[in-house]
């Protein structure tokens, strides 16, 4: 009869238990703010900031290796090997490698742990000790004892022997699965997710930068090396000068004068090589070391000079509206705003109680016979709540921190985006005005050059000096050399354009690592 009691005291006690976890499993929410995704307000159209060039920029959408526009496979292929090969890209990528698994340890906590364990030890207990208080039956020798059979106590064993040593083999297992009725785990990792995509977006926005910065760096090489040739060019030309005014100073026709000034500008001009020179080692180490390859690796593939890219016609750069979804910086500034507002709700959590569940069985017996029995099972479970009392304001000052890093990351968001659309203007207003430069400076090349032959068609028939011939090869070479770096200005200008509106931003390269489609 009391053993039917006990049962049915059981049965109610489970029958009240049981609805009240129900219910309050049903009532369990996530506290904290929940994030809601800023919107970014975009124009309708890209702002003419100056009149058409013979370059237009529209908004076609773009391709994301936007660098074959310049239909220069030099470039395309530079491009491919950065992407394959650059050390602060692979960086990244295990960057976020690391984030996806500290997102995984987080998300862990959302399921039960469970361990197995084993053990053996030799022991003796205390006779003067806790277990001095539970006593035996009766006296009982040390074998029956040791056996199981009695308990121990000070009646174990006479004199001053004590308790006998005892073998004490075990296994079994235990489990532990905290009840997350508030959102503390679910914030902790909605947040760990956010911070996985954020370092997503920094490599996607490394990419893009490496991107840009090979092609500008492509580009400095080719005008460093037109420039070079510009300058031997002239070099040629002023040495021909020398020789002819050398001629005429021999034949009475030309004073020592016009020798020393044809001289002079010939080793002024012979004076420049050498700085043009280190500047195309420069850009071929610069393009080595964006490959991971060593200085001067690529001197045989981009040493001998090639032309400036061209820039074509139209330059597609998609739509003002799709700058949030193109800029991996924003996208990352917003990334960093969901794991800020999250953190509100993990800190909010931390005033609440937590309820753990935990249980463990284990099979114990002197005897390593006796560890097939079931009368040697142990077991335990049952939930465990804890409730901060006191803490000292931790838990305050730890949400007032998490509040104040959301509001700077809201703050910081919205700069990211304003300094976004400066940054498109000005790459805008750049392109127009290099390209309206470079078509002056073409103009005044063409007539420089027609001024330069005058010039010296006048010296040789001795209407003009030879000063006047050297001033306008000296005119003639400042335009010649400033057409290039305006003709090197445009095409990068579209590099920076491209950077600008976040071009690249589509991962065409294949990872190891891939992350979980956003929901």
């Amino acid at each position: 009869m009391p053993v039917t009691r006990a049962m049915s005291g059981s049965n109610a006690v489970k029958r009240l238990l049981l609805p009240g976890l129900s219910m309050l499993a049903l009532a369990a929410c996530t506290v904290g703010p929940d994030y809601h995704k800023p919107q970014v307000r975009a124009p309708e159209a890209w702002r003419a900031t100056q009149p058409p060039a013979e370059s237009q920029v529209t908004g076609a959408t773009a391709d994301p290796q936007w660098w074959k526009l310049f239909n220069d496979p030099v470039l395309t292929r530079l491009e491919n090997e950065v992407a394959a090969s650059n050390l602060d890209l692979r960086a990244a990528s295990l960057r976020l490698m690391q984030s996806q698994a500290e997102r995984r340890i987080a998300s862990a906590a959302q399921f039960p742990h469970a361990q197995a364990n084993a053990s053996y030890g030799r022991e003796r207990a205390s006779t003067n000790g806790v277990l001095g208080l539970l006593g035996t039956m009766e006296r009982e020798g040390a074998g029956s004892i040791a056996s199981g059979t009695q308990g121990f106590g000070p009646t174990a064993l006479p004199g001053s022997i004590g308790n006998p040593s005892f073998n004490l083999p075990q296994y079994g297992m235990n489990a532990s699965w905290e009840v997350d009725f508030w959102g503390h785990v679910r914030r902790q990792v909605e947040a760990a997710t956010a911070a996985m995509h954020e370092t997503e977006e920094m490599r996607r926005d490394m990419l893009v930068s490496l991107m840009a910065e090979t092609a500008q760096d492509y580009i400095d090489l080719r005008a460093a090396q037109t420039q070079l040739g510009i300058l031997e060019h002239n070099i040629e030309i002023s040495t021909n000068s020398v020789r002819l005014t050398t001629l005429r100073f021999q034949q009475g026709a030309a004073t020592r004068l016009d020798v020393a000034e044809a001289t002079g500008q010939l080793h002024t001009f012979t004076s420049r090589l050498a700085p043009l020179r280190a500047q195309v080692t420069h850009r071929l180490n610069a393009l080595s070391f964006l490959v991971a390859r060593e200085p001067g690796a690529l001197d045989a593939e981009l040493g001998k000079a090639g032309d400036i890219p061209a820039v074509p016609a139209v330059v597609p750069v998609g739509l003002p509206s799709e700058l949030a979804e193109r800029r991996p910086d924003i996208r990352m500034a917003a990334d960093h705003l969901h794991a800020a507002t999250a953190s509100i709700g993990v800190a909010i959590a931390d005033f609440f109680p937590r309820v753990t569940l935990s249980g463990s069985l284990d099979v114990q017996a002197l005897q390593f016979s006796g560890l097939g029995s079931w009368a040697s099972r142990q077991y335990g479970f049952g939930p465990t709540a804890t409730l901060p009392l006191f803490e000292g304001g931790r838990l305050t000052g730890q949400l007032h921190l998490r509040r104040a890093q959301q509001k700077e990351a809201a703050t910081m968001f919205q700069r990211t985006v304003l300094k976004a659309w400066q940054e498109i203007d000005d790459a805008m207003a750049d392109f127009t005005a290099a390209q309206r430069q470079r078509d002056e400076l073409a103009l005044a090349v063409q007539e420089n050059e027609i001024a330069v032959e005058t010039a010296k068609a006048q010296y040789t028939q001795g209407s003009s000096d030879f000063l006047n011939v050297l001033t306008l090869q000296n005119a003639l070479l400042s335009s010649q050399s400033a057409l290039v770096d305006a003709t090197a200005h445009v095409a990068g200008s579209v590099t920076h354009l491209y950077r600008a509106v976040g071009g690249g931003w589509e991962d065409i390269y294949p990872q190891k690592q891939k992350t979980k489609k956003r929901a």
